[in-house]
């Protein structure tokens, strides 16, 4: 696709001003193949990782059209509805929404479990235009009567796979039930399992498909090394990897959720591993693991090694690791290749 700037995707001298705030020059691949679409009409499948721009690929079309109504919302009565895995994706999404929309007046709300729901009750009844959400606390507010879904004109299902992984399924089949038929919907997505493709089937009507492709290349400075052991034996050698006081701030990734749980149960119980710090589990049996005890205890140095899943592991921001383990062969070749985390 040739080189092309914001003002060539149609969107509007405001939105231009709030990117150019931002430090941002040019659309990455996602947004220069989601955004003309969107304000076409059109509903979008976006199959993409995270850092690739997608959130604005979103975002900046949905703010606009919603400036352009010029309808104000209702109390407890949203017009676009985005539903994020985490918290801290939620927390990063509002924030990205209040940044490209400033100067539109439009409101947005951020509503999320495990701090309390006064102030996202209140932001509610004093009107907002757009709410992030995770999908439990959402459903709460919902069934206690304090939001309405039957007026959004814009549904966004962001990590799709990931909400999967993480056992939201249910709970977003409910919110999909409430939303009303005459709406756009968006879904984006790393991978595309058969779940996913069946809930895109579900939820979107004759979506455009935009597709963008991660290079995996590896980084000179990392070095990898291959031990050929049986399966009964790695968590053995795992132990006996991480007693190596070099491994000072490690990811240890496993393909499912219960092997995860597993090899963190093994790490923390390991003669080998004890005496040099206790470990933490981040994996995606954890609801929003990504802001969660676990991994500010890593981010912090107390705590040397973090065990994920791949779709769990996807988006958090940690930094200075030292070493990185499969523990099992990732599903694809490209997640082998894990020199982002350096």
């Amino acid at each position: 696709m040739p080189s092309v700037n914001f003002s060539s995707l149609g969107l509007t001298e405001t939105i231009l001003r709030a990117l150019r705030t931002k430090g941002y020059s040019a659309p990455t691949i996602i947004q220069q193949q989601a955004i003309p679409p969107l304000l076409a009409g059109e509903d979008v499948l976006g199959i993409a990782q995270t850092g690739t721009g997608k959130t604005a690929a979103f975002a900046l079309p949905i703010l606009q059209q919603l400036a352009a109504a010029r309808e104000r919302s209702k109390p407890n009565t949203p017009r676009a509805l985005v539903l994020a895995p985490t918290r801290e994706l939620a927390v990063q999404i509002h924030d990205d929404f209040r940044d490209y929309g400033a100067g539109l007046g439009l409101r947005q709300t951020v509503i999320l479990g495990g701090v309390s729901q006064r102030p996202q009750v209140a932001a509610l009844a004093r009107r907002t235009d757009i709410v992030v959400a995770t999908p439990g606390r959402l459903l709460d507010l919902f069934e206690q009567g304090y939001i309405r879904l039957d007026r959004i004109a814009f549904f966004v299902l962001d990590e799709a796979d990931r909400m999967l992984d993480m056992g939201f399924i249910h709970d977003v089949r409910k919110i999909i039930r409430e939303l009303p038929r005459q709406r756009r919907s968006m879904l984006f997505s790393a991978t595309m399992p058969p779940d996913v493709a069946r809930l895109a089937q579900e939820i979107l009507h004759r979506p455009k498909r935009v597709e963008v492709t991660p290079s995996a290349t590896t980084v000179d400075t990392v070095q990898q090394l291959v031990y050929f052991v049986n399966s009964a034996d790695k968590p053995k050698l795992l132990g006996e990897l991480l007693h190596d006081s070099a491994l000072s701030r490690v990811l240890v990734f496993a393909r499912t959720k219960h092997r995860a749980n597993r090899v963190a149960e093994q790490v923390s119980v390991s003669k080998d591993v004890r005496p040099r710090g206790q470990r933490s589990m981040c994996n995606a049996t954890i609801a929003d693991c990504s802001s969660g005890r676990a991994l500010e205890r890593f981010r912090a140095g107390h705590s040397r090694v973090l065990v994920a899943t791949d779709i769990a592991a996807r988006g958090l921001d940690v930094d200075s690791i030292s070493h990185v383990i499969n523990f099992e062969l990732p599903r694809s070749p490209r997640a082998n290749v894990r020199s982002g985390w350096f």
